[in-house]
C-alpha cells in the first residue's frame, strides 16, 4: 500500500483545471509512451495511448479518464488588490471560504492566496445572521496592497486558481485524504491499466488516456470519441460517496456498478457483461444510482451511438480541498478494468452492442 499511496500523492498533487491540464497531460505522456505503440492527442488537449491488436477485425475500445479538477479563474482584480472569480466546475460555497489556494499566472508563476470569509465579530456588530454566499461573491486575497501591485506580480484576469492541499494517509493506513481524487483516480487508473497489460496480446485495439474539460460540461469526451470512433467507451471517474449523509456509495465497499445517472442509462447487455465479468474475476462491487454525470453521458451519443459505462469508485467530500477515499477501492476498480479489457474480443463486443 505504501507504493500505491506514493503514486496517489504524486498524481493528486498535480494542479490542473479545465483548459489548463498541461501538467497532468505531461505526467500521463511520460507514463504512457513506454507502454503503447503510439500516443495521440486531440485538438483540445486530450491524450491517449494506443495499443494495436494483431487480431483481424479487432474492436476499438476507448477507456478515458479526465485530467481536470475543479478550481477558479480570476474575472476581476479589485482596486484593493483582491480578486473576484468564476468557478471552474461545481463548488459548494460552504467549502470555499478561508482555504488556501495557488494562483498561476499566464507565465506559470505560482502565488499563494486564500479565499476570504466574514468573521463572526462583524456579523454580531451588524446584528446580522450568517448567510450562504454565492461562489461568485467570495473574494480571494493574496495580500497585495492594491490592483497595481497585483498586476506588477503578473496577475491578470483569466489566471487560474487551484486548491492547495497535500495528500496524507488516515491513521488506520487504509484511506487517503487529498484534493482532486475526482479525477486523478482516473488518471492513475489509466497508467496502471497500461502497465498491467503491457506484455499482453489483446483481442481489441485499446485506446486509453484522458479527456479535458469534463468538469465544465463533458467537453473533451465529445472530441475524443469523434476522433477515435470506438465501438465501446469506458469512462473512468470518481463519484461522491453518500455513506456519511445517508445516500448511496460507501468507501471500502469496492468499485461501482453505476447503472444510472441523469445523462446516461446503462444498456442491459452492457450490465450483463459487467456483472458476469465482476463475478468471474471476484471483484468487490456495489450498485450506484448517480445524481451527477461522467464522460459516458457525452460519449454514448456520439457518432452512431456508442455503448458506454463508467468504471468508478466513490469518495467522501469531493469537489473540495479534502477528499477522503479508500485505497482498496482503487485496487478493486483496477482489477475490474483489467478484467474487462482482457475479455473484450469481437464476439463479446458484438454481444454488448446487441448484434
Amino acid at each position: 500500500m505504501v507504493e500505491l499511496f506514493e503514486k496517489i500523492k504524486a498524481v493528486t498533487e498535480l494542479d490542473g483545471i479545465a483548459g489548463h491540464e498541461h501538467a497532468v497531460r505531461h505526467y500521463l505522456r511520460q507514463k504512457m509512451e513506454p507502454l503503447v505503440d503510439r500516443v495521440e492527442t486531440d485538438g483540445l488537449g486530450g491524450i491517449f495511448g494506443i495499443k494495436e491488436s494483431q487480431v483481424e477485425n479487432a474492436p476499438r475500445i476507448l477507456v478515458a479518464a479526465h485530467m481536470d479538477e475543479v478550481g477558479f479563474m480570476i474575472s476581476e482584480i479589485l482596486d484593493n488588490g483582491t480578486f473576484k472569480t468564476v468557478g471552474i466546475g461545481g463548488w459548494n460555497p460552504l467549502v470555499v471560504s478561508s482555504q488556501r489556494f495557488t494562483l498561476y499566472t499566464q507565465d506559470g508563476k505560482a502565488i499563494p492566496i486564500i479565499s476570504g470569509s466574514v468573521p463572526p465579530h462583524f456579523l454580531r456588530g451588524n446584528q446580522s445572521s450568517p448567510s450562504l454566499p454565492s461562489v461568485s461573491d467570495i473574494i480571494f486575497d493574496g495580500g497585495f496592497t492594491n490592483k497595481m501591485e497585483a498586476e506588477q506580480f503578473g496577475i491578470h484576469p483569466g489566471d487560474i486558481i487551484v486548491p492547495e492541499s497535500k495528500a496524507i494517509l488516515t491513521a488506520n493506513q487504509k484511506n487517503v485524504i487529498s484534493k482532486a481524487w475526482d479525477n486523478r483516480y482516473g488518471v492513475l487508473m489509466i497508467s496502471e491499466l497500461l502497465e498491467g497489460v503491457k506484455n499482453q496480446s489483446l483481442k481489441n485495439t485499446l485506446i486509453a488516456g484522458a479527456n479535458v474539460q469534463e468538469e465544465v460540461g463533458l467537453r473533451g469526451a465529445h472530441v475524443s470519441t469523434t476522433k477515435f470512433d470506438p465501438e465501446l467507451f469506458f469512462a473512468v471517474d470518481c463519484s461522491p460517496a453518500g455513506d456519511v449523509y445517508g445516500d448511496q456509495g460507501k468507501i471500502g465497499d469496492g468499485t461501482l456498478l453505476r447503472f444510472y445517472d441523469p445523462g446516461h442509462i446503462m444498456l442491459k447487455d452492457m450490465k450483463d457483461f459487467l456483472l458476469t465479468t465482476a463475478e468471474e474475476a471476484g471483484i468487490k462491487y456495489q450498485y450506484y444510482c448517480a445524481k451527477g454525470g461522467t464522460d459516458a453521458g457525452a460519449a454514448h451519443l456520439k457518432n452512431s451511438g456508442i455503448p458506454s459505462t463508467t468504471i468508478g469508485v466513490c469518495a467522501r467530500y469531493i469537489h473540495s480541498h479534502q477528499t477522503l477515499y479508500a485505497m482498496d477501492d482503487f485496487l478493486e476498480a483496477q482489477a475490474f478494468l483489467q478484467a474487462i479489457v482482457k475479455k473484450l474480443d469481437r464476439a463479446t463486443v458484438d454481444t454488448i452492442k446487441g448484434y
